[in-house]
């Protein structure tokens, strides 16, 4: 399931990857979804949506070819931070505030595109306020500054939400990204693998933010031209990877640049039953 970008603001589900091209030719059901968008929707609203359409997934997987119990997400930027909370959060049955259900919410893997990882961390709270905080996607998001909205900034952030029992996560982030820094995902890997989960690291030279979508997809608007297409573009750019696991191990070794073949192989070993290692 893929979602999209957009700094929660922007956006929906055609902003994304050529998903026949590199998945569904190789017997995955993709879907690409919708959720509210900030600011009219703020957090944790973007991650109910996004639970709520895993569960309808895996309530209607004989309709659509689904094995119910191999579900994984991924991302772009703020779909990849909204991937990476569904991950941390999914073995919990029920968030605060989210509505009863019998049906599970979990997911069994994590694709995080250069998502927000810890969004306190995005800001000098030592320092005096600067004139963007007030209008950046995180306070669309949360509503309000995040040095304003500490709790609910801490409940958004993925790094620091994390605990034992989460699904593998690859992330991949590129080290010339000026919007969110490449220190988020290093920060998220870190403590996934304190906690004993499965972490699989690109960091990515000369990419900067926005290189899973397509050329075509402006993922902030026709105002802001990121580095989509890169990936597709370059899929050998030089790379230094971190992996915890003989399986993380062996993907790095097969796929020593970040690419969608590299993003597959990942999906194939947790998704698809009996895949040897790569």
């Amino acid at each position: 399931m893929w979602l999209h970008g957009g700094g929660w603001r922007l956006q929906d589900r055609t902003a994304c990857p050529d998903l026949v091209q590199h998945f569904a030719r190789h017997g995955y059901v993709m879907v690409s979804i919708d959720y509210r968008l900030a600011p009219e929707t703020r957090h944790p609203g973007q991650l109910f949506d996004v639970r709520r359409a895993v569960r309808w997934l895996r309530a209607h997987a004989a309709d659509h070819g689904i094995d119910p119990d191999r579900i994984g997400v991924w991302g772009s930027s703020a779909g990849g931070h909204l991937a990476a909370l569904a991950g941390v959060h999914s073995a919990t049955t029920r968030l605060p505030g989210e509505e009863p259900t019998t049906v599970d919410s979990s997911v069994q893997a994590v694709v995080d595109g250069y998502g927000p990882a810890d969004l306190p961390g995005l800001v000098d709270l030592s320092a005096e306020r600067t004139q963007g905080e007030d209008h950046s996607p995180e306070a669309s998001l949360l509503g309000g500054a995040i040095r304003d909205r500490l709790d609910a900034a801490r409940s958004a952030s993925p790094a620091l939400q994390v605990g034992a029992g989460a699904p593998p996560f690859l992330i991949m982030h590129g080290l010339a990204d000026n919007l969110v820094p490449s220190g988020q995902s290093v920060a998220l890997y870190d403590v996934l693998v304190a906690h004993g989960n499965d972490a699989v690291l690109y960091l990515i030279e000369g990419f900067g933010h926005g290189f899973f979508n397509p050329g075509h997809v402006l993922e902030l608007g026709p105002a802001q031209t990121l580095d989509q297409g890169h990936l597709e573009r370059n899929p050998q750019a030089p790379v230094s990877t971190r992996a915890v696991s003989d399986f993380g191990r062996a993907l790095t070794e097969r796929f020593p640049s970040a690419s969608f073949e590299a993003v597959e192989a990942f999906f194939s070993h947790t998704l698809k039953p009996g895949t040897p290692t790569p």
